[in-house]
């Protein structure tokens, strides 16, 4: 059985020998600089993606993503982090030969992509910047808070051309292949919940949603958000809106997953392991995946780390980690 069929045992809750054991996030540049001191090589190899490289130098299961994003590089940067580019729909307009590129896919990455999920059994994905995340990189993270009451004709301008955007891009990739799975990028929460109310998302967010996911899942392709922080209020929004999963899961925002999985039992969910207890040692990580297995025998859930492996974590640390994973992820398999 290779990694990709169990991955879709998996999230179909069906029986599987073993859980994949990936990492799903990339790691921050501040790791991969500790850890090729430490002695990893963290250089991409054939045509694998750098990070899927360095998962499987690091004895992880092949997972390849690709990032679509709605800007070029010829789209200005804000001055400041999370400052705006953007103020009304005139600077919008001004913006807009920078932004929605025709030729942005990469046939070549597709084909690889294709070739590596066909040949090699490794689970694919990609990201498309969604309905929160997306005004918010031009509107800036302060004013795009107020623009839902300041500018609504301005947000739902460039929602709907986010989502025309997004359609082209679909019918890019899926001419090639079908990825595995594919996140919207939003991140709408932090550690005391979602940064908007039900009635916004609904009126803002899910129309959009609406647009988008059907013809995903006419295709097998299984659809989840990317959001930081708790996720809990807004799981539901999510699941109205047709989104079947969810990552990363944060344990450091008080996310209980035993508890979502016993209000939503068919919900996906990737992530959840608590990256904060890496640099303890053993015992510590241990523990953590045995909270973690119950979930994990349910089927529906992959582990992983719950956002981006820190600095902290030593090279060596990093390999019990995944030795831990391995002999849990097998411990959770229930036949197949």
């Amino acid at each position: 059985m290779t990694v990709r069929e169990r991955f879709q045992r998996v999230m179909a809750f069906q029986p599987v020998d073993q859980i994949p054991a990936v990492e799903w996030a990339s790691w921050w540049d501040l790791t991969l600089r500790n850890w090729a001191a430490q002695g990893l090589d963290t250089h991409a190899e054939g045509p694998h993606s750098m990070n899927a490289s360095v998962a499987k130098r690091l004895g992880l299961d092949p997972m390849e993503q690709y990032w679509i994003p709605f800007h070029t590089p010829q789209t200005p940067r804000a001055a400041v982090h999370g400052g705006p580019l953007i103020a009304n729909e005139s600077d919008y307009e001004k913006l807009l030969p920078t932004l929605y590129p025709q030729n942005a896919v990469s046939r070549e990455r597709l084909e690889q992509m294709a070739a590596l999920q066909h040949e090699g059994g490794a689970i694919t994905w990609i990201t498309l910047e969604g309905f929160f995340w997306g005004p918010r990189s031009l509107l800036g993270i302060e004013p795009h808070l107020f623009s839902f009451y300041d500018e609504p004709e301005l947000y739902h301008r460039i929602c709907g051309d986010i989502a025309r955007y997004n359609l082209h891009v679909l019918d890019q990739v899926l001419d090639v292949f079908a990825p595995d799975f594919m996140t919207f990028a939003e991140d709408m929460n932090y550690n005391n919940g979602p940064m908007l109310s039900e009635e916004l998302f609904d009126t803002f967010m899910a129309p959009y949603y609406h647009l988008i996911i059907p013809g995903l899942k006419e295709r097998g392709v299984r659809v989840l958000i990317d959001s930081d922080g708790d996720i809990s209020r807004s799981l539901p929004w999510f699941a109205r809106a047709g989104i079947e999963g969810i990552l990363p899961l944060e344990r450091q925002a008080g996310v209980d997953l035993s508890a979502l999985r016993k209000q939503y039992p068919r919900f996906l969910f990737l992530g959840h392991f608590d990256k904060m207890v890496m640099p303890h040692g053993e015992e510590a990580m241990r523990g953590e995946f045995e909270r973690l297995l119950p979930v994990m025998r349910q089927g529906g859930f992959i582990p992983s780390v719950d956002h981006q492996t820190p600095p902290s974590v030593t090279l060596q640390q990093y390999h019990v980690y995944v030795r831990l994973l391995r002999e849990y992820c097998a411990k959770a398999g229930i036949g197949g």
